[in-house]
């Protein structure tokens, strides 16, 4: 399982993520919210895009320690927070390279 995959997981039909809120990613995600996730699986990809809702949430975060306690004790050792989000009012793309196979809201 990758980094990605572990800390993007579903829990109450959302899909999460982590940055540090140290990073620059963080603070551009909350000067302007709106994102498109791109990911690919050989040629079929996903395209989806919503609003970023920052999560504070110690149960969330404590899962998110068990998935990468790596990563996790290396925060802890830096002092730095692991920032946790979700993207809402969002739409899904599964695509070909030149067809779209399904999309949907999120």
């Amino acid at each position: 399982m990758t980094n990605a995959e572990k800390v993007s997981k579903y829990l109450d039909d959302k899909i999460y993520f982590g940055t540090g809120t140290f990073k620059k990613c963080y603070h551009q995600l909350e000067t302007n919210p709106h994102v498109e996730v791109l990911a690919m699986n050989g040629n079929d990809f996903l395209r989806y895009d919503g609003t970023v809702k920052m999560v504070r949430d110690d149960a969330l975060l404590e899962k998110t320690r068990e998935a990468m306690p790596q990563i996790m004790a290396l925060y802890d050792k830096n002092g730095w927070e692991m920032g946790l989000f979700y993207l809402e009012n969002g739409h899904a793309e599964i695509r070909g390279m030149l067809d779209l196979k399904e999309e949907f809201d999120v």
